[in-house]
């Protein structure tokens, strides 16, 4: 196993005098203060990069979210690209519903359902905090962040910093017979510097280099009786063993054959950020970045079957204990992505230390290239070439504007000193172009067009907010947010076939806020919290469609806004070792935009729709206990109930009355930590996922098997090490009680974990 390079941490001033403790490897940065708007409405939890580092094993950004109450990642392995995030009321494939910023730039890609936030464009190093807010109790933030707003905030240079980092895993992952060993690496380079004239700069270097475990098979289920229906067509099968019969999450009979659909995705990724900043005075200054991200990936096959000679055997009709069984030519077909994607951002503002302040913040991410070229044939034959298909994004991305003014208040000024003002204009748009090709040769991405997606929405935002202190110990937060949304240049095109263009199309929303807090005493507050929120449809879920004969079949361009209602009723009360915080929530959200099956038209489709009612209702308790007598020795824990039913849904009513999917009944996770000396740290953590389902009908009755929704147990342990000539050594276990795991892919199974980093 290798071992790793990285950044800096934070310098900490520190007072007593300790001869003995070793000198803690730091740079210069600005402190760590939160992202958040000040007293914020709603529950918050933060991770500072100590506390990150101390704790876990860090291999990619969102690693850092894994332990926050109420939260579910769904990051299948190393370098995913998928790594969608999960909350108290909504699912990781609800996307939309995480608004993910980093130092006030959009990270979240709200173009299409699966599209996760672009984590890539930070470096685990760079990360100076993470803090996240449940619920739209925020009058600042867009309607997305109804679910979870995660607000990452990268380390600032104040003098000359420099460091590097080297980390690696390595997994042994086996299911349905096949094993192997699956390894990874990443290495970062960060340099920075606070010049004399009052800029600043930080260039970041990040390269991976990382595999995963086989993410899906291709299986045939059996019908009700137990038996497995003869495929159409005749001729001769061919005899092979390797098949394994397992249980499907449905209770049906399965016949797996192999790992398929690009199962094993080795990927390659580099970014290259480069962050700058300059102070025109002391209470004007501006900042920036542009990132490139770049990453080739090659995604394989590998089949279960041999015939009598002990030669593979990847497609054609194939027989096995006497079953006969059809496996499509595609079904084992490789395919390659390529990816260039490029984000830049600015922002003025003012620090002046009260009344009035400003701030202007644009950004634009775009997707230079994006091509996924997709075989036809399975991976030997394909090597060699042959037909495909590609699917193309270039041009598509998004683009973002925030001014703001706050006010903060003094004594006796025009406000009594008692109102804290925040006002706002919010601008976005999202542009969606997708080709489809049909390839002569799928090495290549040059062949004609089978099939267009095109289409673009913009929002524009206004709000304000106002913190009244109402008398001494009382604040109410009032805000309201009024958004104007469109929808245009909305295309489905088939060659040949069908061509349909789709009209524009506006709406709106008005969201209230209204948040109230106590300060009973010193030790205890009381909070209430309710609000409003409206999540407009992405691109993608209105215009993506597929063929049929004839006609198009679109996810719906019509597709009502989710909108929520939202209430949040908190204690927080500081103990003598720590402090213990209990929030009661509800989500009341109308018109959740869901794919499923509509059974009120004939014949049948199934596509995006709205569903009439999602009604989530749960407890969290959160509690950190860093004073419990031995020194060095901190307990952080957290611990959510929580129940999401389906109340309406019109176009397929067998789903009332159940579970919404992917929301666990129960979540948690418990990190012990013990570091008695500065030089040197441990700390284990164990993490709980509960039963939930994946279909909205709840048919998924064995969900702890591939395909299923599993219950997740697992134990992290990681050791940390600081010596006195900067090197920072850290060994760790993910996953080390081996629990095989499944949000429909697997998750990784037993991973080590190391990392050096070097503060020069």
């Amino acid at each position: 196993m290798s071992l790793a390079l990285a950044c800096a941490l934070p310098a900490h001033a520190d007072t007593t005098d300790d001869t003995d403790a070793a000198p803690v490897p730091s740079v210069t940065v600005s402190a760590s203060k939160s992202a958040l708007e000040a007293g914020m409405p709603a529950t918050t939890v933060s991770k500072t990069q100590d506390e990150l580092l101390q704790q876990q094993n860090i291999f990619n950004p969102e690693d850092a979210l894994r332990n926050m109450p109420s939260m579910t990642i769904r990051k299948r392995y190393s370098g995913d690209r998928n790594a969608l995030v999960g909350g108290r009321s909504f699912s990781t494939s609800q996307a939309p519903r995480a608004l993910v910023l980093m130092d006030g730039y959009l990270l979240s890609n709200f173009l299409g359902r699966f599209d996760a936030p672009r984590w890539n464009m930070v470096a685990p190093e760079e990360m100076a905090r993470v803090d996240v807010v449940y619920g739209p109790y925020s009058a600042v933030y867009a309607g997305n962040s109804i679910g979870t707003t995660i607000a990452i905030t990268t380390v600032k240079p104040t003098a000359f910093m420099a460091s590097a980092r080297l980390a690696s895993q390595v997994q042994e992952y086996d299911a349905y017979g096949l094993q192997d060993r699956y390894r990874n690496y990443q290495g970062s380079v960060l340099l920075g510097d606070k010049l004399a004239d009052g800029g600043w700069y930080k260039l970041m270097f990040n390269h991976q280099d990382a595999t995963s475990q086989p993410m899906q098979y291709y299986s045939v289920n059996a019908n009700t009786s137990g038996a497995f229906p003869v495929p159409a067509g005749s001729g001769a099968a061919t005899p092979v063993n390797g098949v394994v019969y397992d249980i499907a999450p449905t209770g049906l009979r399965r016949a797996v054959f192999g790992a398929n659909a690009g199962a094993i995705d080795h990927t390659r990724q580099d970014t290259v950020k480069l962050s700058f900043g300059y102070d025109f005075s002391p209470s004007v200054s501006a900042e920036g970045f542009v990132a490139a991200w770049n990453n080739d990936s090659v995604n394989s096959n590998l089949t279960f079957l041999k015939n009598t000679a002990g030669e593979a055997v990847w497609s054609g009709r194939v027989s096995n204990d006497g079953k006969i069984f059809s496996i499509p030519s595609n079904a084992f077909a490789p395919y390659i992505r390529q990816e260039r994607h490029l984000q830049a951002g600015l922002t003025v503002k003012t620090r002046n230390r009260d009344g009035w302040n400003g701030s202007a913040v644009i950004s634009r991410y775009r997707l230079l290239e994006d091509t996924q070229r997709n075989a036809g044939t399975p991976d030997p034959v394909a090597s060699a070439g042959g037909g495909g298909s590609a699917l193309q994004r270039e041009g598509t991305g998004f683009r973002t504007m925030e001014l703001q003014a706050r006010y903060t208040p003094t004594a006796g000024d025009w406000t009594g000193g008692a109102h804290s003002l925040t006002l706002g204009l919010h601008a976005s748009d999202y542009l969606l172009r997708q080709t489809s090709r049909s390839l002569a040769d799928w090495r290549s991405a040059a062949g004609p067009e089978t099939q267009f997606v095109g289409g673009k929405t913009e929002l524009l935002g206004v709000y304000v907010q106002d913190a009244w202190r109402l008398q001494p110990g009382w604040t109410a937060t009032m805000g309201l947010r009024a958004e104007r949304w469109e929808a245009s240049q909305g295309v489905q095109r088939f060659t040949p076939g069908p061509s349909e263009t789709y009209p524009l199309r506006r709406d709106h929303a008005v969201s209230p806020k209204l948040s109230l807090s106590w300060n009973v005493s010193a030790d205890l507050e009381l909070r209430m919290s309710s609000g409003k929120g409206t999540r407009f449809p992405t691109v993608a879920e209105l215009f993506q469609g597929t063929q049929s004969g004839a006609s198009i079949i679109v996810n719906d361009p019509g597709l009502r806004p989710e909108r929520s209602t939202a209430f949040e009723w908190s204690a927080e009360q500081r103990l003598t070792m720590g402090n213990l915080r209990a929030t009661v929530f509800q989500d009341d959200v109308r018109d959740t935009i869901w794919s499923q099956l509509n059974l009120a038209v004939f014949p049948n489709v199934t596509n995006n729709q709205n569903v009439g009612r999602v009604r989530t209702r749960g407890l969290e308790l959160a509690g950190v206990a860093d004073r419990l007598g031995v020194d060095g020795l901190a307990l952080d824990a957290n611990i959510t109930y929580s129940k999401a039913l389906i109340l309406e849904n019109a176009n397929y009513p067998v789903s009332v009355g159940k579970r919404w999917v992917r929301v666990p009944h129960v979540r948690s996770a418990t990190t012990l930590s013990y570091a008695p000396a500065r030089s040197w740290s441990i700390a284990g953590t164990f993490r709980y996922s509960g039963r939930q389902f994946n279909e909205i009908n709840n048919s998924d009755i064995l969900p702890d098997v591939y395909g299923g929704l599993s219950r997740q147990k697992q134990l992290d342990l990681r050791l940390r090490v600081l010596s006195a000539s900067h090197l920072e050594l850290a060994l760790g276990v993910d996953n080390l009680n081996d629990d095989r795991a499944y949000q429909s892919h697997p998750f990784p199974g037993r991973t080590l974990f190391a990392e050096v980093r070097y503060v020069f």
